[in-house]
């Protein structure tokens, strides 16, 4: 399989299971890949393949089964002028808050600007009338691409769904390097498993809009979540592990911990917010450093809440194979830089959720309590009362802090420090730092 036969094949795959099930085509041949899987879809009776050479007629007739059906529609052309004869259908579902979403074909960067034929800029040319963008590089059969594909599909559905805003238009645009046709003797071995969810669902899911319709007529698995309640009853993994990153408001640490210490769930929290003593493993980014204990007691889920940004090891506990990893969102868009994340849930669930301590490890959470114990006293021991370190410092900084200060922290090794230098036995102030970009 060629690799852009691959990059198609998926799209299109993930598209499917993610509630699309009408397609128009305005064929090209920079598209081919598209269309081919595309074609494959339908004469399995995956989706509708609609074919329309015209693109402004395919634009308005996607932009129309979207508007009577409530359901994303993909229109796919070629590149060129085919992507700008889009654009009146796509001011059109901007303002009428129609879920439309345009696949279009492009050469790769190498070509553009170079004058090839067919060749123009197509990153915003639909400018701010788009509910998301990417720019999709070319295959190059690398680890992790097809998850990030996938990932990818799914963050362009919810978009266009209107999980953060109003339902509109999304914009794919796929950079396709030849061979374009189909491997017909099968000749190329593509180095990768291209398979999404073994259960045909979406790579991520997410809760409806809370003004969207409840039926799986808005957009298929991948537009319906579950309460966070619901999923622990539905046998959930029993150890499950929350790490608790940034977030929004100080004050939603606390609430975290809170779900956390209500259901039994061993924390590994970043020093950010307000927490209360006690309430995370103590030093557990250092615990997660112990390659030993974590393969031992590994978690079989991995709630993750906010935005982690600061250890590898948390990163590393995440990409396990054997790992399921959620997300609470509290934001617009989920946190997933890995591409691993499979269900997203909203922060109302989230800090609604009912107890259910029935499905609670309790004899492997407390083996990560007395780890991360045994961690804090070598800490102890191991750092003096006095020197220069960044620990030493951050140490000093807390003991003269109390929990009616706010401590403002820098990017770099300082919250690191921060994290090292808390044991969290006690309460402490808020503490909160620019990690939207991480800025120095």
């Amino acid at each position: 399989m060629y690799p852009s036969t691959a990059l198609a094949t998926v799209l299109i795959d993930e598209w499917v299971r993610c509630g699309v099930r009408d397609v128009v085509l305005s064929p090209g041949s920079r598209s081919a890949p598209l269309a081919y899987a595309a074609l494959a879809a339908s004469r399995a009776g995956r989706l509708r393949l609609h074919v329309r050479v015209d693109e402004r007629t395919a634009g308005f007739l996607a932009l129309g089964l979207a508007t009577v059906s409530r359901r994303p529609a993909i229109v796919i052309t070629t590149s060129g002028t085919a992507v700008a004869n889009l654009h009146p259908a796509v001011l059109e579902a901007s303002h009428a808050c129609v879920p439309l979403i345009v696949m279009s074909a492009d050469r790769p960067a190498e070509l553009r600007g170079t004058g090839a034929n067919q060749t123009t800029v197509q990153p915003g040319i639909f400018a701010h009338a788009l509910r998301f963008f990417h720019d999709q590089p070319p295959a190059e059969g690398r680890p992790g691409e097809v998850a990030s594909w996938r990932s990818t599909v799914c963050r362009a559905m919810s978009a266009a769904v209107g999980r953060a805003g109003e339902a509109g238009p999304v914009h794919l645009n796929v950079a396709l390097r030849d061979p374009l046709a189909p491997d017909l003797a099968d000749s190329e071995t593509w180095p990768f498993d291209l398979q999404g969810r073994a259960d045909g669902t979406p790579w991520v899911t997410w809760p409806p809009t809370p003004s969207g319709p409840e039926d799986d007529a808005a957009g298929g698995g991948g537009l319906r979540g579950e309460p966070l309640g619901d999923t622990l009853v539905g046998g959930a993994p029993a150890k499950t592990l929350m790490v608790l990153g940034d977030l929004p408001d100080p004050a939603m640490a606390a609430q975290a911990l809170g779900v956390a210490r209500t259901h039994g769930w061993p924390v590994i929290a970043e020093p950010f917010g307000v927490h209360p003593g006690g309430a995370a493993l103590p030093h557990g980014p250092l615990l997660l450093a112990d390659e030993t204990f974590v393969e031992a007691h590994r978690p079989e889920r991995v709630l993750v809440v906010g935005r982690h940004t600061l250890h590898r090891s948390i990163a590393a506990l995440t990409r396990h194979a054997d790992t399921v990893v959620e997300q609470v969102s509290a934001a617009a868009q989920w946190s997933d830089p890995s591409h691993v994340v499979s269900k997203v849930y909203t922060w109302r669930e989230f800090t609604s959720s009912q107890v259910h301590p029935e499905v609670v490890d309790t004899v492997w959470a407390a083996r990560w309590h007395d780890a991360a114990a045994t961690v804090a006293r070598r800490v102890d021991t191991q750092v003096p009362a006095d020197g220069v370190a960044g620990v030493h410092v951050a140490r000093a900084i807390l003991d003269e802090l109390t929990r009616e200060d706010t401590l403002v922290l820098g990017s770099s090794n300082t919250p690191r420090d921060l994290n090292l230098a808390d044991p969290e036995a006690r309460e402490r102030p808020a503490i909160v730092g620019n990690r939207g970009l991480s800025g120095i």
